[in-house]
């Protein structure tokens, strides 16, 4: 049973967050595809016996790596975070058209013409068929 729940939990994170995870599994990829094309340079490089674009090629894998691994890190970090704001934003329109509701409901009570107004707050509120029972 527990099993089942891990399970269903993890699938809906997954499906929830599927845009930022497909991000940082293809930084990842990218990140291990950039030491193998590095490894590729290098044996260019020697077979050419151009040595001096060796410093170049090392510094460039490492910038691609270390930028892949910081940003998907950072998109691990915020995943939650950003579900937080929308709850936030959420609230706030909530209670801004809660405002508004308000204020328009103001100014419908001003909306009353005098003829109506008395209508409203007569005490005995008598029909057609009550004055003719009457007479």
């Amino acid at each position: 049973m527990f099993k089942q729940v891990k399970s269903a939990v993890f699938w809906y994170y997954l499906f929830k967050f599927r845009k930022r995870v497909i991000s940082i599994v293809l930084l990842l990829v990218i990140a291990l595809f950039a030491g193998v094309i590095y490894g590729d340079v290098v044996q260019y490089l020697k077979l050419t016996n151009n040595l001096q674009y060796l410093q170049i090629a090392l510094i460039s894998k490492w910038l691609i790596v270390i930028f892949n691994i910081v940003f998907s890190i950072y998109l691990l970090l915020t995943i939650f975070k950003k579900d937080e704001l929308v709850q936030e934003k959420k609230k706030d329109t909530i209670f801004k058209k809660n405002k508004v509701k308000n204020l328009d409901e103001d100014k419908k009570d001003e909306k009353f013409t005098q003829r109506e107004k008395e209508f409203l707050y007569k005490k005995k509120i008598r029909s057609k068929a009550d004055l003719l029972v009457d007479r």
